[in-house]
């Protein structure tokens, strides 16, 4: 197991990829503590392994994210997965719906970054990996908070990845496209609902965005961070590395 004496944090960890990811970082001998708002979600994820520890964690909120950090303890590996989307016309989307994916997307990305960089050993090994989006390095139409924050990850990603350069800790972000997510179900509900398309058609209009056609699948995203933290992996910091079968801009 690659990863055995390691310990990690992963932020957004109650489903989807970031669960994915929590499952990988376990089974390769990782401690990983999984934080997210709801405890059910934890709570089920926790009985897959005796590895996994319970945190609940608002990552828009500068004191729990600090709380989160404070209980986990000495880290070597922080995944900042938590992330939320919406779409509108830009003309129809109000300052809230825009500062709330603005708050998780990039605050709490920030915040989650912020504590990490106090929780890591200050020199030896270490490893931050933000969640991203194809949506970091593109636009999209109807998602332009989406996109604007997490251009803002990736602008976080490269700064850090500078500033801890010689510290021996690296910070990447994944970018996968359109994943097979309760967010990406979610986001085919609101297709449904505002097109009349059916919700195959909604679907099939998300994975023609992928040259393989298809939505990605979290365990990608899980493979990635392994290959992130595993041997050999050291010079690779400050990369937007997509996840998106060929998808290009």
């Amino acid at each position: 197991m690659i990863l055995q004496g390691k310990r990690a944090l992963v932020t957004g960890a109650g489903s989807g990829s970031g669960a994915a990811i929590a499952r990988a970082l376990a089974r390769e001998g990782a401690e990983v503590v999984i934080c997210g708002r709801r405890p059910e979600p934890l709570q089920a994820l926790a009985r897959d392994s005796a590895l996994m520890q319970p945190q609940i964690c608002d990552v828009t909120s500068e004191r729990s994210v600090e709380e989160a950090f404070a209980a986990a303890g000495p880290l070597d590996i922080v995944i900042a997965n938590a992330g939320i989307s919406a779409s509108a016309p830009l003309a129809r989307t109000s300052l809230a719906e825009f500062q709330s994916q603005i708050d998780t997307n990039l605050l709490g990305t920030f915040l989650t970054f912020r504590e990490a960089a106090r929780h890591l050993p200050p020199r030896g090994w270490g490893r931050v990996i933000a969640i991203a989006s194809t949506a970091a390095v593109k636009g999209y139409a109807y998602v332009a908070p989406y996109a604007a924050s997490k251009h803002g990850v990736l602008g976080l990603v490269r700064s850090a990845a500078l500033e801890y350069a010689r510290k021996g800790v690296t910070f990447n972000a994944l970018c996968p496209g359109f994943m097979d997510t309760e967010m990406t179900r979610r986001s085919i509900d609101r297709i449904v609902e505002t097109t009349g398309r059916s919700a195959e058609e909604a679907r099939a209009s998300l994975a023609s965005h992928s040259p393989q056609g298809r939505l990605i699948h979290p365990e990608d995203v899980a493979r990635a961070v392994l290959w992130l933290c595993g041997p050999g992996s050291d010079a690779i910091t400050g990369q937007a590395i997509p996840i998106c079968g060929g998808e290009t801009a």
